[in-house]
């Protein structure tokens, strides 16, 4: 049986890159596998899968019971595919915290604190000896800048830093030069709804038996999304009261400064601000030096939470 491998839903370039290039180790070693996706995939994604010339993986909608899967760049069953305990598990590739993933077996479980699961991928091509093709460097060198925010980011280790100039000595190109144009491309939202943007690179988390729901927008200057905060907060609003989220923060990052700012909504937003030290100002705080969700965003919240 066909073992599928995806990423987390809102899927980033991380989650879709490290599926294409785990698939096509798994592949070398012999393994019938297919990389899919649970979300669309954006503009930052789009441009690096245009750039080295990959197909975006399959959208998976559901999948038969017991199927065997591999879970990328997510160990949180609210942020895997719905019905998750209908499949079988049979590894799980990460760079987050350990959470509430139960399997049926025993499996491999892959997890180290490295700024991009696509760090790790990459090791696992060195540990068994399968030399990368030149579009999987690619997207993985694209997943390690998006994460990492082209080092700037504090999840930055060295492992990542070693593997991106391998990687990009691997697919042919510099990688500032070529970091730079894929971030770029990432944060044109103009073309994207208010109910997409507020979804972008969303994922959920159980905080003490909160729903809390952190989406993040990488931007080259935060005006371009906070000109449009009232439509934000208002779709926010509403996915608080459809689907039952205590708090949703909308992080909008600015990739050039190395600055966010949170917009918070639901009946937890004052939270949002508390985790920091901050009162919300009309619903939004500023945090300077802070652009990781991982490492600053998320432990602030589960701390003051």
């Amino acid at each position: 049986m066909t073992t599928f491998i995806f990423g987390h839903k809102s899927p980033d370039t991380d989650a879709i890159a490290s599926a294409i290039a785990y698939a096509y180790l798994k592949k070398r070693l012999g393994e019938d596998i297919e990389a899919g996706r649970l979300g669309e995939i954006n503009s930052e994604t789009a441009y690096a899968l245009d750039y080295f010339k990959k197909k975006k993986p399959q959208l998976i909608h559901d999948l038969q019971k017991d199927t065997p899967v591999i879970l990328m760049d997510h160990n949180e069953r609210q942020q895997s595919i719905d019905g998750l305990e209908n499949f079988r598990i049979k590894e799980i590739i990460d760079h987050h915290k350990i959470a509430n993933v139960e399997t049926k077996e025993p499996i491999y479980f892959r997890t180290e604190p490295v700024g991009c699961t696509a760090t790790i991928v990459y090791q696992l091509y060195k540990e068994n000896g399968i030399e990368v093709p030149e579009q999987e460097a690619g997207m993985m060198l694209s997943a390690i800048i998006s994460d990492t925010l082209l080092f700037q980011s504090p999840t930055t280790v060295e492992k990542d830093r070693k593997a991106a100039k391998e990687l990009a000595a691997a697919a042919g190109v510099e990688i500032k030069t070529y970091g730079i144009s894929l971030l770029k491309a990432g944060t044109d939202w103009s073309a994207t709804k208010d109910d997409d943007l507020v979804r972008t690179d969303m994922k959920d988390f159980d905080m003490k038996g909160w729903k809390v729901r952190i989406a993040q927008v990488n931007t080259a200057g935060v005006a371009s999304v906070l000109n449009r905060r009232e439509a934000l907060f208002a779709k926010m609003e509403e996915a608080v009261q459809r689907e039952a989220v205590d708090l949703y923060v909308l992080m909008i990052t600015d990739v050039l400064q190395a600055d966010s700012i949170l917009l918070a909504a639901g009946a937890g937003k004052a939270k949002a601000g508390e985790a920091f030290g901050k009162k919300l100002q009309d619903g939004a705080v500023e945090l300077p030096g802070v652009i990781s969700r991982k490492k600053q965003v998320v432990p602030a919240l589960q701390q003051i939470i």
